[in-house]
């Protein structure tokens, strides 16, 4: 009998050390199964809570964030932002230090004729589950006159914003003072052209050191150098529909793409140079030191299983010895 029960262990051992892998990386095809969530046009990783992904719907959907399991493409929270009045044309999303979360109600239907756009600041809660959160509320402005935008990101070890404008022409990537005030406006200002593409969304690496901006049907690469971007390459990206957004997964190894439309998918694609070296420093909590449950992600929830598994093994054991 003792062969059938080992043959038992390993095959609970294998399955344990296969599914939560797969469940904590959230670098898998998946589509988004809300039927709230029509108009998907922008993405972001958790870094607290690993395989989940943060996003929202464009115009006239109201002050809501989904949270998405990539495992199942299942709601597993909506949070309904207070203190921010009626959100106009949200567009970008994008988590900060300290896991906070920064929404870009930046998109201008009319043109580039608003005189000032909005960006929202909420902390990203440990708990996943339908709430309210106060956000803080930020006026911005440009330097240089209004403009239609859908790109913002938010650098995750100084915190500065930068916005990148959509024109079919090319835009350029402004930067936000160094830090956001609440009262009065923020003017962002041009550092870089971004030629070339119709930005529909952007993304920095989780180390900071690389940013990719996309349009409908292609995307760029850059190295960050200090805001100084640097053409690295020209990407491909799937062909899903109205390419809306992109974010990078929480190692930085992947690169996922998202769409508008009922029942939207997101696929991955291999970011260039393979992620960052320090791809967790641009968080106050990285996935491997926080959760939004158990207290267990990652290695640390796989070893917790395969232990598990290794102590039914030796009870298993020890009891055939005994009816022996």
């Amino acid at each position: 009998m003792r062969r059938p029960f080992a043959l038992l262990a390993a095959a609970l051992l294998t399955g344990a050390l296969a599914v939560p892998a797969s469940a904590a990386d959230g670098d898998e095809k998946f589509t988004i199964k809300d039927p709230r969530i029509t108009e998907s046009s922008g993405l972001a990783a958790s870094r607290q809570h690993p395989g989940i992904y943060w996003t929202h719907n464009d115009s006239d959907d109201g002050a809501y964030l989904y949270a998405v399991d990539s495992s199942t493409g299942e709601t597993v929270a909506t949070i309904t932002m207070s203190g921010v009045g009626s959100p106009r044309d949200v567009e970008a999303i994008s988590i900060g230090p300290d896991n906070q979360i920064y929404v870009g109600d930046i998109g201008d239907n009319l043109g580039g004729t608003w005189p000032y756009v909005w960006i929202y600041r909420l902390p990203e809660p440990k708990n996943l589950r339908d709430q309210t959160i106060k956000a803080t509320q930020y006026v911005v402005k440009y330097s240089d006159g209004a403009r239609d935008a859908e790109s913002l990101v938010v650098h995750p070890k100084t915190g500065r914003v930068y916005i990148v404008d959509k024109n079919e022409k090319g835009g350029h990537l402004f930067e936000g003072p160094a830090e956001l005030s609440p009262s009065g406006s923020n003017v962002f200002r041009p550092v870089a052209a971004v030629p070339d593409l119709e930005a529909t969304d952007a993304t920095l690496s989780p180390g900071g050191e690389h940013l990719v901006v996309r349009s409908y049907f292609g995307a760029i690469a850059y190295d960050w150098n200090g805001g100084k971007i640097k053409k690295k390459e020209r990407l491909g990206v799937p062909f899903l529909g109205q390419g809306e957004s992109v974010t990078y997964t929480a190692d930085g190894k992947k690169l996922m793409y998202g769409a508008e439309g009922a029942d939207s998918p997101v696929e991955p694609q291999d970011a260039p140079g393979g992620g960052d070296s320090d791809s967790s420093s641009g968080s106050g909590s990285s996935a491997a030191t926080e959760s939004g449950g158990d207290g267990l992600t990652g290695n640390l929830k796989t070893g917790a299983i395969v232990a598990g598994v290794l102590l039914v093994v030796v009870l298993g054991v020890r009891g055939m010895r005994r009816r022996g």
